[in-house]
């Protein structure tokens, strides 16, 4: 009987991870309609290596949403994720800074400390559309964006679109930060792009498109939660 038990504990236990990925694949799955249409952010790369769309439904028109999505970025409301990893272990603010409301083109919304060059807006529809990237490579173009898409629905509702796109010479970045791009000390995140970079190019997206299905995740939570309570 011993035996079994153990068994059934290891069984359980190799069980998590599966569970762990099935969900994070799962969550925040767009419809059809939402992963085939054009958004307007796509023209920055028109044809990416890796496109991930996920979208949410909040129970909030969009002028309630966009305030959460225009003071992004660390130094500001943070990204309302895992702090720990991607907001320099901040916790991410839970009401609207009006200090951080007036966006525009070329504004930065650092994804660290002191950054400057990440992320850029590279364009800005209030109360619709918000596109955010990285300088780009002056020969081959934008390396990646990273859109907010809000769509007005009945019911003063909103869904929220989300779509990261990735071109090819975005490894070469990935490359450069194992190289040494960044500056020590280096933030967790930074660290674990580093070590992506070693592994096959496969391996590296499959990886790198799992740890952003996770962030994104806890992201449409953490924004639905705050726009929802706030118009409670």
């Amino acid at each position: 009987m011993r035996w079994r038990r153990t068994l059934a504990v290891a069984a359980s236990l190799a069980a998590l991870p599966l569970a762990f990925v099935g969900y994070t694949l799962a969550a925040n799955r767009p419809s059809a309609r939402e992963r085939a249409a054009r958004m307007p952010g796509d023209a920055f790369i028109p044809r990416p290596m890796v496109a991930m769309t996920q979208a949410v439904t909040v129970d909030a028109p969009p002028d309630s949403v966009w305030p959460w999505l225009a003071q992004m970025g660390v130094g500001r409301a943070g990204w309302y994720s895992y702090d720990v990893i991607d907001n320099d272990g901040t916790p991410s603010a839970d009401v609207v800074l009006g200090q951080f409301q007036h966006i525009a083109v070329g504004d930065v919304l650092p994804a660290g400390p002191g950054a400057t060059d990440a992320f850029i807006v590279l364009a800005v529809d209030p109360p619709r559309d918000l596109v955010l990237g990285g300088p780009p490579d002056p020969i081959r173009g934008h390396r990646a964006t990273w859109e907010f898409l809000l769509e007005p629905l009945a019911g003063a509702r909103t869904r929220l679109i989300v779509r990261v796109r990735v071109a090819e010479h975005w490894l070469s970045g990935a490359a450069a930060l194992d190289a040494g791009g960044i500056p020590a000390p280096r933030r967790l995140i930074e660290r674990v792009y580093a070590l992506m970079a070693r592994l096959p190019k496969r391996v590296l997206i499959g990886f790198a498109g799992l740890g952003h299905r996770v962030m994104q995740n806890e992201q449409l939570r953490g924004v639905k939660t705050r726009a929802e309570r706030r118009r409670a």
